[in-house]
Protein backbone atom coordinates (compact mmCIF):
# COMPACT_ATOMS: atom_id res chain seq x y z
CA UNK A 1 0.00 0.00 0.00
CA UNK A 2 1.31 3.45 -0.90
CA UNK A 3 2.35 5.54 2.07
CA UNK A 4 -0.07 8.46 2.76
CA UNK A 5 1.44 11.92 2.45
CA UNK A 6 1.59 14.04 5.59
CA UNK A 7 -1.51 16.32 5.75
CA UNK A 8 0.70 19.11 7.11
CA UNK A 9 2.58 18.98 3.79
CA UNK A 10 -0.69 19.56 1.89
CA UNK A 11 -1.58 22.44 4.20
CA UNK A 12 1.75 24.16 3.61
CA UNK A 13 1.50 23.54 -0.12
CA UNK A 14 -2.01 25.08 -0.23
CA UNK A 15 -0.94 28.13 1.78
CA UNK A 16 2.08 28.64 -0.49
CA UNK A 17 -0.16 28.38 -3.56
CA UNK A 18 -2.65 30.95 -2.23
CA UNK A 19 0.17 33.35 -1.26
CA UNK A 20 1.75 33.03 -4.71
CA UNK A 21 -1.60 33.56 -6.40
CA UNK A 22 -2.23 36.63 -4.27
CA UNK A 23 1.17 38.08 -5.18
CA UNK A 24 0.55 37.24 -8.83
CA UNK A 25 -2.79 39.06 -8.75
CA UNK A 26 -1.21 42.04 -6.99
CA UNK A 27 1.62 42.19 -9.54
CA UNK A 28 -0.83 41.91 -12.42
CA UNK A 29 -2.86 44.81 -11.05
CA UNK A 30 0.24 47.01 -10.88
CA UNK A 31 1.37 45.89 -14.36
CA UNK A 32 -1.98 46.58 -15.99
CA UNK A 33 -3.10 49.44 -13.76
CA UNK A 34 -3.97 52.80 -15.21
CA UNK A 35 -3.45 54.25 -11.73
CA UNK A 36 0.16 55.02 -10.84
CA UNK A 37 1.43 51.98 -8.86
CA UNK A 38 2.95 54.14 -6.10
CA UNK A 39 -0.47 55.77 -5.61
CA UNK A 40 -2.07 52.33 -5.23
CA UNK A 41 0.59 51.38 -2.68
CA UNK A 42 -0.12 54.59 -0.76
CA UNK A 43 -3.83 53.75 -0.65
CA UNK A 44 -2.99 50.25 0.60
CA UNK A 45 -0.80 51.76 3.32
CA UNK A 46 -3.63 54.09 4.36
CA UNK A 47 -6.05 51.17 4.72
CA UNK A 48 -3.48 49.03 6.57
CA UNK A 49 -2.90 51.81 9.13
CA UNK A 50 -6.58 51.66 10.16
CA UNK A 51 -7.88 49.22 12.76
CA UNK A 52 -10.01 46.83 10.63
CA UNK A 53 -12.54 46.50 13.45
CA UNK A 54 -13.38 50.21 13.01
CA UNK A 55 -14.09 49.84 9.27
CA UNK A 56 -17.86 49.43 9.13
CA UNK A 57 -19.75 48.03 6.18
CA UNK A 58 -21.01 51.55 5.39
CA UNK A 59 -17.52 53.07 5.44
CA UNK A 60 -16.08 54.28 2.15
CA UNK A 61 -12.85 52.54 3.15
CA UNK A 62 -14.67 49.21 3.15
CA UNK A 63 -15.19 49.62 -0.61
CA UNK A 64 -11.45 49.79 -1.33
CA UNK A 65 -10.89 46.46 -3.11
CA UNK A 66 -7.31 46.20 -4.32
CA UNK A 67 -8.17 43.43 -6.75
CA UNK A 68 -9.42 46.35 -8.85
CA UNK A 69 -7.79 49.46 -10.25
CA UNK A 70 -8.75 52.46 -8.02
CA UNK A 71 -9.14 54.88 -10.92
CA UNK A 72 -10.81 52.47 -13.32
CA UNK A 73 -13.58 51.15 -11.10
CA UNK A 74 -17.20 52.22 -11.29
CA UNK A 75 -20.21 51.71 -9.08
CA UNK A 76 -19.55 51.09 -5.40
CA UNK A 77 -15.80 50.37 -5.41
CA UNK A 78 -13.21 52.83 -4.11
CA UNK A 79 -15.75 55.32 -2.78
CA UNK A 80 -14.25 58.53 -1.46
CA UNK A 81 -11.64 58.62 -4.23
CA UNK A 82 -11.38 60.98 -7.20
CA UNK A 83 -8.72 60.62 -9.86
CA UNK A 84 -7.15 62.70 -12.58
CA UNK A 85 -8.09 61.85 -16.15
CA UNK A 86 -5.13 60.81 -18.36
CA UNK A 87 -4.54 62.94 -21.43
CA UNK A 88 -3.75 59.88 -23.56
CA UNK A 89 -3.64 56.07 -23.37
CA UNK A 90 0.01 56.13 -22.33
CA UNK A 91 -0.59 58.31 -19.27
CA UNK A 92 -1.40 57.04 -15.79
CA UNK A 93 -4.18 58.24 -13.54
CA UNK A 94 -3.36 59.84 -10.19
CA UNK A 95 -5.29 60.10 -6.94
CA UNK A 96 -6.61 63.66 -6.76
CA UNK A 97 -9.01 63.65 -3.78
CA UNK A 98 -9.63 61.49 -0.71
CA UNK A 99 -12.75 61.99 1.39
CA UNK A 100 -13.27 59.65 4.37
CA UNK A 101 -15.15 62.16 6.53
CA UNK A 102 -17.27 60.83 9.37
CA UNK A 103 -16.43 57.13 9.01
CA UNK A 104 -15.36 56.70 12.69
CA UNK A 105 -12.04 55.20 11.56
CA UNK A 106 -9.44 54.44 14.24
CA UNK A 107 -5.75 54.36 13.52
CA UNK A 108 -2.84 56.49 12.37
CA UNK A 109 -2.23 58.61 9.29
CA UNK A 110 0.58 56.81 7.48
CA UNK A 111 3.62 58.74 6.21
CA UNK A 112 2.85 57.14 2.83
CA UNK A 113 0.24 59.87 2.39
CA UNK A 114 3.12 62.05 1.21
CA UNK A 115 3.50 59.92 -1.95
CA UNK A 116 0.13 61.09 -3.32
CA UNK A 117 1.73 64.16 -4.85
CA UNK A 118 -1.24 64.99 -7.12
CA UNK A 119 -3.61 65.20 -4.17
CA UNK A 120 -5.70 68.38 -4.23
CA UNK A 121 -8.10 67.70 -1.32
CA UNK A 122 -7.80 65.49 1.77
CA UNK A 123 -10.73 65.23 4.18
CA UNK A 124 -10.38 62.89 7.18
CA UNK A 125 -12.64 64.92 9.45
CA UNK A 126 -14.78 63.34 12.20
CA UNK A 127 -12.80 60.14 12.66
CA UNK A 128 -10.55 58.79 15.43
CA UNK A 129 -7.09 59.19 13.96
CA UNK A 130 -4.42 59.57 16.63
CA UNK A 131 -0.72 60.31 16.81
CA UNK A 132 1.10 63.06 14.94
CA UNK A 133 0.30 64.46 11.52
CA UNK A 134 3.21 63.04 9.46
CA UNK A 135 5.83 65.49 8.17
CA UNK A 136 5.47 63.91 4.73
CA UNK A 137 2.19 65.76 4.30
CA UNK A 138 4.32 68.74 3.27
CA UNK A 139 5.08 66.84 0.02
CA UNK A 140 1.52 67.45 -1.12
CA UNK A 141 2.31 70.73 -2.82
CA UNK A 142 -0.93 70.78 -4.85
CA UNK A 143 -3.27 70.57 -1.84
CA UNK A 144 -5.94 73.26 -1.78
CA UNK A 145 -7.98 71.76 1.08
CA UNK A 146 -6.66 69.92 4.16
CA UNK A 147 -9.36 68.95 6.68
CA UNK A 148 -8.35 66.82 9.66
CA UNK A 149 -10.85 68.21 12.17
CA UNK A 150 -12.49 66.25 15.02
CA UNK A 151 -9.85 63.56 15.49
CA UNK A 152 -7.23 62.84 18.16
CA UNK A 153 -4.15 64.08 16.33
CA UNK A 154 -1.44 65.14 18.78
CA UNK A 155 2.00 66.69 18.75
CA UNK A 156 3.07 69.94 17.13
CA UNK A 157 1.82 71.51 13.95
CA UNK A 158 3.96 70.43 11.01
CA UNK A 159 6.84 72.91 10.71
CA UNK A 160 6.87 72.72 6.94
CA UNK A 161 3.20 73.66 6.58
CA UNK A 162 4.35 76.76 4.71
CA UNK A 163 5.35 74.61 1.73
CA UNK A 164 1.68 73.99 0.94
CA UNK A 165 1.40 77.29 -0.89
CA UNK A 166 -1.84 76.41 -2.70
CA UNK A 167 -3.83 75.71 0.47
CA UNK A 168 -7.12 77.58 0.59
CA UNK A 169 -8.76 75.69 3.49
CA UNK A 170 -6.86 74.42 6.54
CA UNK A 171 -9.02 72.91 9.28
CA UNK A 172 -7.23 71.14 12.14
CA UNK A 173 -9.82 72.00 14.78
CA UNK A 174 -10.92 69.73 17.63
CA UNK A 175 -7.74 67.70 18.02
CA UNK A 176 -5.00 67.54 20.65
CA UNK A 177 -2.34 69.55 18.85
CA UNK A 178 0.16 71.37 21.07
CA UNK A 179 3.11 73.72 20.79
CA UNK A 180 3.15 77.06 19.01
CA UNK A 181 1.83 78.07 15.61
CA UNK A 182 4.80 77.82 13.22
CA UNK A 183 5.77 81.11 11.60
CA UNK A 184 5.84 79.33 8.24
CA UNK A 185 2.05 79.44 8.24
CA UNK A 186 2.39 83.05 7.07
CA UNK A 187 3.54 81.69 3.68
CA UNK A 188 0.07 80.36 2.85
CA UNK A 189 -0.96 83.31 0.69
CA UNK A 190 -3.93 81.49 -0.88
CA UNK A 191 -5.54 80.66 2.48
CA UNK A 192 -9.13 81.81 2.90
CA UNK A 193 -10.14 79.69 5.93
CA UNK A 194 -7.91 78.80 8.90
CA UNK A 195 -9.39 76.86 11.81
CA UNK A 196 -7.11 75.73 14.66
CA UNK A 197 -9.75 75.93 17.39
CA UNK A 198 -10.18 73.47 20.27
CA UNK A 199 -6.61 72.27 20.57
CA UNK A 200 -3.84 72.79 23.14
CA UNK A 201 -1.79 75.35 21.23
CA UNK A 202 0.39 77.84 23.11
CA UNK A 203 2.59 80.81 22.27
CA UNK A 204 1.64 83.98 20.42
CA UNK A 205 -0.32 84.58 17.23
CA UNK A 206 2.13 85.19 14.37
CA UNK A 207 1.72 88.23 12.14
CA UNK A 208 -0.97 87.13 9.70
CA UNK A 209 -1.54 90.34 7.73
CA UNK A 210 0.41 88.83 4.81
CA UNK A 211 -2.38 86.26 4.35
CA UNK A 212 -4.29 88.86 2.41
CA UNK A 213 -7.07 86.51 1.19
CA UNK A 214 -7.94 85.13 4.66
CA UNK A 215 -11.58 85.77 5.55
CA UNK A 216 -12.14 83.34 8.45
CA UNK A 217 -9.76 82.71 11.37
CA UNK A 218 -10.74 80.58 14.38
CA UNK A 219 -8.22 80.03 17.17
CA UNK A 220 -10.69 79.74 20.03
CA UNK A 221 -10.25 77.33 22.95
CA UNK A 222 -6.47 77.13 23.09
CA UNK A 223 -3.82 78.59 25.40
CA UNK A 224 -2.61 81.41 23.18
CA UNK A 225 -1.23 84.49 24.96
CA UNK A 226 0.13 87.95 24.15
CA UNK A 227 -1.29 90.95 22.31
CA UNK A 228 -3.33 90.98 19.13
CA UNK A 229 -1.24 91.14 15.94
CA UNK A 230 -2.21 92.88 12.71
CA UNK A 231 -4.80 90.86 10.79
CA UNK A 232 -5.61 90.58 7.07
CA UNK A 233 -7.99 93.35 6.01
CA UNK A 234 -10.38 90.97 4.21
CA UNK A 235 -11.17 88.99 7.33
CA UNK A 236 -14.90 88.57 8.04
CA UNK A 237 -14.92 86.16 10.99
CA UNK A 238 -12.42 86.45 13.85
CA UNK A 239 -12.86 83.96 16.72
CA UNK A 240 -10.21 84.07 19.45
CA UNK A 241 -12.32 83.29 22.50
CA UNK A 242 -11.18 81.22 25.48
CA UNK A 243 -7.45 81.95 25.37
CA UNK A 244 -5.02 84.02 27.45
CA UNK A 245 -4.78 87.06 25.17
CA UNK A 246 -4.27 90.48 26.73
CA UNK A 247 -3.76 94.18 25.95
CA UNK A 248 -6.00 96.41 23.87
CA UNK A 249 -8.20 95.44 20.93
CA UNK A 250 -7.47 98.42 18.66
CA UNK A 251 -6.10 96.23 15.77
CA UNK A 252 -9.71 95.13 15.21
CA UNK A 253 -10.73 98.67 14.22
CA UNK A 254 -8.99 98.31 10.82
CA UNK A 255 -11.02 95.28 9.74
CA UNK A 256 -13.66 97.02 7.65
CA UNK A 257 -15.18 93.76 6.37
CA UNK A 258 -15.48 92.13 9.79
CA UNK A 259 -18.89 90.60 10.54
CA UNK A 260 -18.34 88.33 13.53
CA UNK A 261 -15.97 89.14 16.40
CA UNK A 262 -15.48 86.80 19.37
CA UNK A 263 -12.78 87.76 21.89
CA UNK A 264 -14.59 86.31 24.90
CA UNK A 265 -12.89 84.80 27.95
CA UNK A 266 -9.46 86.38 27.63
CA UNK A 267 -7.57 89.05 29.56
CA UNK A 268 -8.16 92.13 27.41
CA UNK A 269 -8.35 95.43 29.27
CA UNK A 270 -8.96 99.13 28.69
CA UNK A 271 -11.85 100.21 26.48
CA UNK A 272 -14.27 98.39 24.24
CA UNK A 273 -13.66 101.25 21.88
CA UNK A 274 -16.06 102.99 19.55
CA UNK A 275 -14.06 101.86 16.51
CA UNK A 276 -15.52 98.36 16.87
CA UNK A 277 -19.08 99.72 16.66
CA UNK A 278 -18.25 101.81 13.60
CA UNK A 279 -17.28 98.82 11.46
CA UNK A 280 -19.87 98.85 8.65
CA UNK A 281 -20.55 95.10 8.42
CA UNK A 282 -20.19 94.06 12.05
CA UNK A 283 -23.20 92.02 13.21
CA UNK A 284 -21.98 89.98 16.19
CA UNK A 285 -19.68 91.28 18.96
CA UNK A 286 -18.77 89.06 21.91
CA UNK A 287 -16.10 90.53 24.19
CA UNK A 288 -17.47 89.03 27.40
CA UNK A 289 -15.44 87.75 30.38
CA UNK A 290 -12.45 90.06 30.06
CA UNK A 291 -11.11 92.99 32.07
CA UNK A 292 -12.57 95.94 30.16
CA UNK A 293 -13.48 98.99 32.21
CA UNK A 294 -14.95 101.31 29.54
CA UNK A 295 -17.70 100.79 26.96
CA UNK A 296 -17.68 103.39 24.18
CA UNK A 297 -20.89 103.10 22.17
CA UNK A 298 -20.93 105.76 19.48
CA UNK A 299 -24.25 107.17 18.29
CA UNK A 300 -25.04 105.60 14.94
CA UNK A 301 -27.06 107.58 12.40
CA UNK A 302 -26.36 105.32 9.41
CA UNK A 303 -29.36 103.01 9.01
CA UNK A 304 -27.11 100.46 7.25
CA UNK A 305 -25.43 99.36 10.50
CA UNK A 306 -25.71 95.58 10.87
CA UNK A 307 -25.03 95.11 14.60
CA UNK A 308 -27.40 92.40 15.81
CA UNK A 309 -25.80 90.89 18.93
CA UNK A 310 -23.71 92.58 21.65
CA UNK A 311 -22.31 90.60 24.57
CA UNK A 312 -20.06 92.44 27.05
CA UNK A 313 -21.01 90.56 30.22
CA UNK A 314 -18.43 89.58 32.83
CA UNK A 315 -16.18 92.64 32.60
CA UNK A 316 -15.49 95.60 34.92
CA UNK A 317 -17.56 98.16 33.03
CA UNK A 318 -18.81 101.06 35.11
CA UNK A 319 -20.90 104.20 34.75
CA UNK A 320 -24.37 104.54 33.28
CA UNK A 321 -25.79 102.14 30.71
CA UNK A 322 -25.13 103.40 27.15
CA UNK A 323 -28.17 105.18 25.74
CA UNK A 324 -26.70 105.14 22.23
CA UNK A 325 -27.56 101.46 21.88
CA UNK A 326 -31.03 102.53 20.78
CA UNK A 327 -29.53 104.06 17.60
CA UNK A 328 -28.65 100.60 16.23
CA UNK A 329 -31.81 99.55 14.36
CA UNK A 330 -30.85 95.89 13.83
CA UNK A 331 -29.82 95.21 17.42
CA UNK A 332 -31.89 92.40 18.96
CA UNK A 333 -29.74 90.72 21.66
CA UNK A 334 -27.85 92.62 24.39
CA UNK A 335 -25.98 91.30 27.41
CA UNK A 336 -24.55 93.90 29.80
CA UNK A 337 -24.73 91.67 32.88
CA UNK A 338 -22.08 90.96 35.51
CA UNK A 339 -20.44 94.39 35.42
CA UNK A 340 -20.35 97.48 37.64
CA UNK A 341 -22.97 99.63 35.88
CA UNK A 342 -24.93 101.99 38.12
CA UNK A 343 -27.66 104.61 37.88
CA UNK A 344 -31.08 104.09 36.36
CA UNK A 345 -31.97 102.03 33.33
CA UNK A 346 -32.41 104.61 30.53
CA UNK A 347 -36.08 105.29 29.81
CA UNK A 348 -35.20 105.02 26.10
CA UNK A 349 -34.72 101.28 26.59
CA UNK A 350 -38.33 100.53 27.48
CA UNK A 351 -39.92 101.13 24.04
CA UNK A 352 -37.35 98.76 22.51
CA UNK A 353 -38.19 95.84 24.76
CA UNK A 354 -40.65 93.46 23.24
CA UNK A 355 -40.27 95.04 19.82
CA UNK A 356 -36.79 95.20 18.25
CA UNK A 357 -34.96 94.02 21.40
CA UNK A 358 -35.69 90.35 22.04
CA UNK A 359 -33.06 89.79 24.75
CA UNK A 360 -31.75 92.18 27.42
CA UNK A 361 -29.57 90.90 30.24
CA UNK A 362 -28.61 93.38 32.99
CA UNK A 363 -28.19 91.05 35.96
CA UNK A 364 -25.47 91.48 38.59
CA UNK A 365 -24.89 95.23 38.30
CA UNK A 366 -25.76 98.11 40.64
CA UNK A 367 -28.67 99.58 38.69
CA UNK A 368 -31.32 101.43 40.68
CA UNK A 369 -34.72 103.06 40.35
CA UNK A 370 -38.16 101.83 39.33
CA UNK A 371 -38.92 99.44 36.51
CA UNK A 372 -42.16 100.47 34.66
CA UNK A 373 -45.19 98.43 35.67
CA UNK A 374 -46.52 98.37 32.10
CA UNK A 375 -43.63 96.10 31.04
CA UNK A 376 -45.72 93.17 32.20
CA UNK A 377 -47.89 93.69 29.11
CA UNK A 378 -45.13 94.16 26.52
CA UNK A 379 -42.44 91.63 27.44
CA UNK A 380 -43.92 88.42 26.07
CA UNK A 381 -41.12 86.39 24.52
CA UNK A 382 -38.34 88.71 25.76
CA UNK A 383 -35.38 86.88 27.29
CA UNK A 384 -32.89 88.15 29.86
CA UNK A 385 -32.69 89.19 33.49
CA UNK A 386 -32.71 92.29 35.69
CA UNK A 387 -31.92 90.29 38.84
CA UNK A 388 -29.27 91.09 41.45
CA UNK A 389 -29.34 94.87 41.05
CA UNK A 390 -30.78 97.61 43.27
CA UNK A 391 -34.02 98.05 41.31
CA UNK A 392 -37.62 98.44 42.39
CA UNK A 393 -39.43 95.86 40.29
CA UNK A 394 -43.16 95.28 39.70
CA UNK A 395 -44.47 92.13 41.28
CA UNK A 396 -44.19 89.00 39.14
CA UNK A 397 -42.15 90.67 36.37
CA UNK A 398 -40.37 87.74 34.74
CA UNK A 399 -37.16 89.69 34.08
CA UNK A 400 -36.80 90.45 37.80
CA UNK A 401 -37.07 86.87 39.01
CA UNK A 402 -34.15 85.99 41.25
CA UNK A 403 -34.45 89.05 43.46
CA UNK A 404 -32.33 92.14 43.97
CA UNK A 405 -29.21 92.82 46.00
CA UNK A 406 -29.57 93.45 49.73
CA UNK A 407 -29.68 97.13 50.69
CA UNK A 408 -26.22 96.87 52.27
CA UNK A 409 -24.70 96.23 48.82
CA UNK A 410 -26.50 99.15 47.23
CA UNK A 411 -25.43 101.91 49.64
CA UNK A 412 -23.06 104.43 48.05
CA UNK A 413 -23.50 103.04 44.53
CA UNK A 414 -25.73 105.80 43.13
CA UNK A 415 -25.05 107.37 39.73
CA UNK A 416 -21.75 108.08 38.06
CA UNK A 417 -20.42 107.81 34.53
CA UNK A 418 -21.42 109.08 31.11
CA UNK A 419 -24.64 108.46 29.21
CA UNK A 420 -22.70 107.38 26.13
Amino acid sequence: MAKLLNPIFFSCLYTSFIFSLSNLNSRSIFVNAKTLPSDIQALQAIKMSIDPISISSESFLNSWDFALDPCETTGTSFLGILCTIPLDNNSTSRIMEIDLEGDELEGFLTPAIGNLTELVALNLGRNKFRGPVPETITNLRKLTSLQLYENFFSGSLVNGIGFLRKLEVLDLSNNRLSGSIPSSITSLRSLTQLDLSNNELTGKIPQLNGLWQLNSFDLSNNQIYGNLPEFPLKIKTLSLGHNLLSGHISPVNKLRRLRILDLSDNRFSGAINKGVFMLPDISHVNVSVNRFTVLEVVEFTDKATQLNTLDVHGNRLRGHLPVNLITYPNLTEINLGHNLFSGQIPSEYWPRLGFSWRSLDLEYNYLEGPVPRELNRTLEGVRGSFARNCLTCPKDLQLCLGGQRPASECVGRKGGGDHS
